[in-house]
């Protein structure tokens, strides 16, 4: 949640315009209904929801929820990751950029330090929650990065995903050069580690893996920029405040808040939702250089 985006003046919405844990079960169970088994908290940061752990267990409570993960930027982790792992989350994933504090502290742009970020990494797994880190990489900030971290990564055998820098959002000022594609990186990789292809899991998996020769660690790429991946892509986003969004590059989403609030039954809601699904025609990162489009923040819909 960028500072100069969220600072001490931003106007932040009224409680009432923001989903309550209920209206989010209830979707869940609707969308649960139309053959969703997965379900992924993201943000912003999902930790500064207060009360987070209730809506883990009244999540996990619901039947045909075969998989409740989490995306975080861990400085509250620490903090939460018991109460979590007891209400049923099955996994986290921590963004961490960067090991080298300065570093870290230049691209998170709040002043988050990245020590509260690894002990967060340690009580996760301390209280049995698997791991995922994800490291987005940008030429010239933090591709020095790289193997330090695949070095930490594997040591202490925690997943490790390096993300191609995308043109989320407005604010970031992307530009085609900074990005270093996944193809360099896993060069940079492969200098250093023995590394074996790992079979795509599922259709629509983002990434690509490669598991250490020792059977240590995987390692995994996602190359949005350099290989699209829409055509596969899976995910509907929910945010806060009650639109769905077929795409991460999307500008507007879908309001489903006045239909949860409607008085509508189960079976209108997922017929409205089955509809948003099937007419999407989302393709912008195999469109990208040849469409132009506003497109919602990061911090708005998460990863």
């Amino acid at each position: 949640m960028p500072v100069e985006v969220f600072g001490p003046g931003y106007a932040f919405l009224p409680k009432e315009d923001l989903l309550g844990f209920e209206e989010i079960v209830r979707l869940v169970r609707v969308m649960v209904g139309l053959g969703v088994g997965k379900v992924r908290l993201t943000g912003g940061e999902p930790l500064l929801r207060r009360g987070l752990e209730d809506l883990v267990a009244m999540i996990a409570a619901v039947d045909g929820v075969e998989d409740l993960a989490m995306t975080t930027n861990g400085v509250l982790l620490a903090h939460h990751a018991e109460g979590l792992a007891l209400a049923g989350l099955k996994r986290v994933t921590v963004s961490l950029d960067a090991l080298d504090p300065e570093i870290f502290a230049r691209m998170n742009g709040v002043g988050a330090r990245v020590d509260r970020v690894l002990a967060g990494v340690d009580a996760a797994r301390v209280f049995g929650l698997p791991v995922k880190v994800n490291a987005v990489i940008q030429r010239g900030v933090n591709e020095g990065e790289i193997l330090p971290m695949a070095r930490w990564a594997k040591e202490r055998g925690v997943d490790l995903r390096f993300i191609e820098y995308m043109d989320v959002g407005e604010s970031n000022g992307w530009e085609m050069g900074e990005v270093v594609s996944g193809e360099e990186i896993l060069g940079i990789l492969r200098s250093e580690f023995s590394l074996d292809v790992r079979e795509e899991a599922y259709r629509g998996e983002v990434a690509a893996h490669w598991r250490h020769a020792d059977g240590s660690a995987e390692i995994g790429l996602i190359r949005s920029v350099t290989r699209p991946f829409c055509r596969d892509c899976q995910r509907l986003r929910l945010s806060a405040d009650g639109k769905l969004f077929t795409c991460l590059f999307s500008a507007h989403g879908h309001d489903i808040r006045g239909v949860l609030r409607g008085g509508f039954p189960d079976e209108a809601m997922r017929e409205v939702v089955s509809a948003i699904w099937q007419a999407r025609e989302d393709r912008y990162s195999e469109e990208r250089g040849g469409v132009q489009r506003a497109k919602a923040e990061m911090s708005y819909l998460g990863g």
